[in-house]
């Protein structure tokens, strides 16, 4: 792997952040109801442009870019079990299973229209 592609990642991987940061902050202060609609929003989008990618067939280092370094980063597995944990210690349980289950099925119906679309273009 060429330096070029370990900046590209760093840079990428950093705005992706970043914008998991905004997005989740945006919607997050416009639902104030103690469930993680950010954290599922980001997550949301995410999957549907990895299912994207994935339908566009990339290889190589457009896929590592575009796959691992913009969506890895944007989309958040740790924080998504971690709210979850945070319901269920405030013994929110209803929200904790929803979060969960609205998660898994929205999350690979987005995937699968991401594909898709990807392999339509």
């Amino acid at each position: 792997m060429s330096l070029l592609v370990w900046v590209a990642v760093v840079l990428i991987g950093g705005a992706g952040s970043v914008a998991r940061f905004y997005v989740d902050g945006l919607v997050g202060s416009a639902f104030r109801t103690g469930f993680p609609y950010g954290t599922l929003v980001v997550n949301l989008s995410g999957a549907v442009v990895l299912g994207l990618l994935t339908g566009l067939a990339l290889t190589g280092d457009a896929a590592l870019l575009a796959g691992t370094a913009a969506v890895g980063s944007y989309t958040t597995f740790s924080t998504w079990i971690l709210e979850t944990q945070r319901l269920t210690e405030e013994r929110q349980y209803r929200k904790a299973l929803l979060n969960i289950v609205v998660s898994l099925v929205l999350g690979v119906a987005a995937a699968e229209v991401g594909r898709l679309i990807g392999a339509h273009l």
